[in-house]
């Protein structure tokens, strides 16, 4: 146990909280036990090491890796038991996925030790994971997701803009430092590179297309029970729905073009979204499940965009795709009948370039143009970049 906390010292000397996620105040530390879930690369183990450093609990906390060698001869019981005798108060597991029946181990540590609080990162897949124990009734689910353009601005360019409500943001009244920068640049910059907070990596795309094949190839076969042939498949459909996309799902014809039967077909689409690949856009009412009906699929991110198809990216693709990620970590949205989305069972919204008409939304009520390539809000006609400054 002593080089664990070797290990730990040796981590959180290193970690700077000049800069922290938006997720950092979301979370209510105080539970006993959370989990932390998001797809790889978005940050998870940063934000633990921060919040640690930040609340002066370094002496009473404990970060360990699940897949730590210590653990061939020791189970996390053990440990969690010996932690808390020594004086301990928060456990830290990071990708807890990697420990063989976690969850049975971590619903034993909340029940024989109630004063432990515990903290676990994971997978956002891991929703999907046919658990032995119930964890579901003990725990708090947060979902972490790439950085939006408000925080890659404070992170790159040391810019500072409060999170806006959606309704701030359509009140046109939007805090940017108009004298010292424009935001356009800048929003082109983030489009390419920014979601990720690794994006100042020299082989930034090479590390985000091996983010995309440990998802395809390790997390969503494991934890679906999937075999792992079905990879294959995975990665066919993904680069079938980066070359099109945003693509209208014709599940007969796509079940066929990949030899697969349409009920699994669904079901990869339903573990891709689950795991942070592409974001599928629902009808009203129906939400993420296996039965709904996808109207739209887009891939989760422009980066993600910008590594799976390079410069083929259709520009109008590029502009649905921000505008779907960067409101769903707040809102509800959902396809429109009228227009492009529909959020918040309230609002509708026409995505497109600066000459974007608003012919199409005229007669609907609370409807909004969202244009690329402008500066200012005016009437219902709001800047593309302003709805990253949602979170």
């Amino acid at each position: 146990m002593e080089k664990l906390i070797q290990r730990y010292n040796n981590q959180i000397d290193k970690i700077n909280t000049k800069f922290v996620r938006y997720l950092q105040n979301d979370v209510n530390w105080d539970a006993r036990l959370n989990a932390i879930l998001g797809t790889r690369g978005v940050g998870k183990t940063t934000m633990i090491f921060q919040h640690i450093k930040m609340t002066g609990q370094r002496n009473v906390s404990l970060v360990v890796f699940a897949d730590d060698i210590y653990f061939s001869k020791n189970t996390l019981l053990d440990l969690a038991d010996n932690f808390y005798k020594g004086g301990g108060k928060y456990l830290y597991i990071d990708e807890v996925h990697k420990y063989q029946n976690w969850s049975t181990e971590i619903k034993n540590i909340y029940d024989q030790i109630p004063d432990l609080n515990i903290v676990y990162t994971g997978s956002s897949i891991l929703d999907l994971e046919r658990d032995t124990a119930d964890l579901s009734r003990r725990q708090l689910k947060n979902y972490m997701y790439g950085m939006s353009f408000r925080e890659w601005l404070q992170m790159d360019k040391g810019i500072t803009i409060p999170i806006l409500s959606i309704e701030q943001i359509l009140a046109g009244d939007i805090p940017f430092p108009y004298s010292d920068y424009r935001p356009l640049p800048l929003f082109k910059e983030y489009l390419d590179k920014g979601y990720y907070p690794f994006y100042r990596d020299i082989n930034y795309f090479e590390r985000l297309v091996a983010v995309v094949d440990q998802t395809l190839e390790v997390d969503i076969p494991q934890f679906a029970g999937l075999s792992v042939g079905v990879m294959r498949k995975l990665k066919q459909l993904l680069q079938i729905i980066s070359q099109i996309s945003p693509f209208k799902p014709n599940y007969s014809d796509l079940a066929r073009d990949i030899s697969v039967k349409r009920d699994d077909l669904k079901e990869y689409i339903f573990y891709m979204e689950k795991s942070g690949m592409i974001q599928g856009l629902t009808a009203p009412d129906k939400g993420l499940n296996l039965l709904a009906k996808i109207d739209k699929i887009y891939l989760d991110n422009t980066n993600l965009m910008h590594a799976l198809c390079g410069d083929n990216c259709e520009i109008g693709n590029i502009r649905e795709t921000f505008f779907f990620n960067q409101m769903k970590v707040r809102n509800t949205v959902t396809s429109s009948q009228a227009s492009d989305f529909y959020v918040n069972d309230k609002y509708t919204f026409e995505v497109g370039g600066r000459k974007k008409g608003k012919k199409q939304i005229k007669d609907v009520e609370n409807s909004y143009v969202v244009k690329d390539d402008i500066e200012y809000a005016y009437s219902n006609v709001i800047p593309l970049w302003a709805f990253g400054l949602n979170y």
